[in-house]
């Protein structure tokens, strides 16, 4: 995932409000007591989420099992001159240096977990490298999203640089979707477009079916929230966030 894709992520990911998110996960903390400290991301990408908890101040490792994807973060790392870890990891094999405070996950990361045995791993790593009452958040998609916001819809769209195809699909029984992104990439030099093409697939999951494997996880959710992170899910919420804290 994320090879080819990731030299053109960034541009094409420019619409998602990666501050509004960042200001909305800083305040819970700090509503939490939680204002500084260790902090790991998990499915970091490109670092734009590691950077803006780099920058309030926390001491920041990034996870991501994308080397290219890694690579950029690198680069964001040198020009800011934040002192945050990059770690090439599936985050199925977490293995840190010491637990930390707080872990995230955002844009859908956790979607990408296809199976609840593989979900089982992510969160008993979690639990294995998360203090004692450190807080853990992530969001997901929902089934409502994929069912009936981005359905089986083709969207496309173009610009000076670049311009793309992505196909989506959703297998209702098996609670999967998959995408399919080409993508055409202006070359540096001259009129000639580089094709690039990936598919993705993520998964959907019931908030009553997070919840069970996060407690046998030992994980206990203490909030959930709806897109803006002001209420309760409703059942035509396209995103939760799921809060949750290591007890025992």
């Amino acid at each position: 995932m994320y090879e080819e894709f990731a030299c053109v992520y960034d541009e094409m990911m420019d619409h998602i409000p990666y501050r509004e998110w960042f200001v909305r996960l800083r305040d819970y903390l700090a509503g939490a007591g939680v204002s500084g400290g260790t902090l790991c991301e998990l499915g970091c990408g490109t670092g734009t989420m590691s950077e803006l908890f780099a920058g309030a101040g926390y001491q920041v490792t990034g996870v991501d099992m994308s080397e290219d994807m890694l690579a950029l973060a690198q680069e964001k790392k040198e020009k800011s001159g934040s002192g945050i870890l990059y770690l090439h990891q599936d985050m199925e094999e977490l293995e840190l240096a010491e637990p930390v405070d707080v872990m995230i996950s955002v844009c859908d990361s956790m979607n990408y977990i296809l199976e609840e045995t593989a979900l089982d791993k992510v969160f008993t790593g979690v639990r294995k490298y998360l203090r004692q009452d450190g807080y853990f958040i992530f969001d997901m998609k929902t089934i409502y999203c994929y069912r009936n916001i981005i359905g089986d819809r083709t969207w496309a769209g173009q610009d000076d640089r670049i311009g793309y195809i992505w196909e989506n699909y959703f297998y209702e029984d098996e609670k999967i979707h998959e995408y399919l992104v080409t993508i055409f990439q202006r070359q540096r030099e001259g009129s000639l477009y580089e094709r690039i093409q990936e598919t993705h697939y993520q998964r959907a999951y019931g908030l009553d079916e997070l919840t069970r494997c996060l407690e046998r996880n030992g994980l206990a959710v203490v909030d959930c929230f709806g897109e803006d992170m002001k209420g309760r899910p409703t059942e035509e919420s396209g995103r939760i966030y799921i809060v949750a804290q290591r007890r025992r």
